[in-house]
């Protein structure tokens, strides 16, 4: 089983915070759109040996595409792929593309998922991050969206500057009332390059507080878990039975092929990655020709990929796949790096596996490096 991404790389306007590849103008949408229908045709045989079971529309804000470009991408990957009678079929989204008409649209499409880009309920927060959408909006656009989707997942965003404990609890009770199933939740993060550095070297906007983002983490999970969701990676939280299905093959290794501009694929040992430049990936298709470097992922590689991914997930590491896939000296390697973290209860080994305790989750990523193996043994 696999899955496919679909990078978008079109949004109305830039969130501060943001570093992903995007693109405010619009005017080359339907050649990228050309473009990504004959990737998908390109590289039909890296995928022909399996079949998929999600297909992700991610970006960038797929929302801004109609239902009818959505559906031409989506029986493009049917025509060309084995895809399993009934798959994940996601689409990231922005409340202020959500109105009434095209929520309705898209249940009648073969879209059966929705991950909506709530981030905060709160107006000073959203104008802080230079969202699209306003407060109102993302309230109404889930009031419509409950009606007609099962299954939904929103994003929030904590460690806001000046969003107190109180109003982030008033963030996830909002959420909840909603009965959504899956919520996302990521911690404001100052990237470089991003208009956000830029206002905080500036003193415009107050730095993050990485103390407070971490209260925050604990805040949530603690709300969630009494509402029934597990916590089954470090940002997400789900319903028994609707995890991200996309998310989860990402986290456990399994081989997924990114299309359009600046998407990721993986393959066993072997990543790649399309050019971040909508012009030039428009260039490449028309001649035909793949705009991706790749690279062989080593050995250690590949382990120092099973810690970061397995720690921040509910799975954990198993230290049989460790030893089965790269011997016993990475298994003795592991048990040398983790002694410290366990001995300070961050880490815990059970039933043959490495995992992040309550206390460690939220330092998982940095945990995580500290455990990676630089050099072969």
């Amino acid at each position: 089983m696999s899955g496919i991404y679909i990078h978008i790389p079109f949004c109305k306007q830039a969130c501060y915070y943001c570093n992903f590849h995007f693109s405010t103008s619009i005017k080359k949408k339907n050649e990228v759109i050309a473009a990504i229908t004959k990737e998908i045709e390109f590289r039909k045989s890296e995928l022909e040996n399996t079949i998929i079971e999600t297909i992700y529309f991610g970006g960038g804000t797929p929302s801004l595409l109609s239902i009818n470009e959505i559906n031409y991408i989506i029986n493009t990957v049917y025509n060309n792929h084995s895809v399993t009678e009934n798959p994940e079929i996601t689409l990231e989204a922005n409340p202020d593309d959500l109105s009434n008409e095209k929520i309705i649209a898209l249940s009648k499409s073969p879209i059966n998922r929705l991950s909506i880009g709530i981030q905060s309920f709160f107006e000073y927060d959203l104008k802080l991050m230079n969202r699209a959408h306003n407060a109102e909006e993302a309230k109404q656009c889930l009031e419509i969206a409950i009606n007609y989707f099962n299954n939904i997942s929103i994003d929030l965003i904590y460690g806001i500057p000046d969003c107190s404990n109180e109003q982030w609890i008033e963030n996830i009770n909002t959420a909840l009332s909603f009965g959504i199933p899956h919520i996302s939740s990521y911690a404001l993060t100052v990237e470089p390059k991003t208009a956000l550095e830029s206002f905080i070297k500036k003193g415009i906007i107050k730095n993050v507080d990485d103390e407070k983002a971490q209260e925050q983490f604990y805040i949530l999970k603690e709300i969630l878990e009494k509402n029934q969701f597990i916590h089954y990676e470090t940002s997400n939280f789900g319903k028994e039975g609707l995890f991200s299905k996309n998310n989860t093959a990402y986290w456990l290794g399994k081989p997924y092929l990114g299309i359009g501009p600046s998407a990721h694929s993986f393959f066993g040992n072997q990543r790649s990655w399309n050019v971040k430049n909508n012009a030039k990936y428009i260039k490449a298709i028309q001649q035909s020709t793949l705009p991706f470097e790749s690279e062989t992922l080593t050995k250690t590689d590949q382990y120092n990929e099973i810690i970061m991914t397995g720690l921040r997930t509910i799975w954990g590491v198993s230290i049989e796949k460790i030893r089965n896939n790269f011997g016993e000296k990475y298994v003795e390697y592991l048990a040398q790096q983790s002694k410290k973290y366990t001995d300070d209860g961050l880490l815990i080994f059970e039933n043959g596996i490495l995992k992040t305790t309550k206390k460690g989750l939220f330092l998982s990523d940095g945990i995580a490096s500290d455990l990676f193996m630089l050099n072969l043994l």
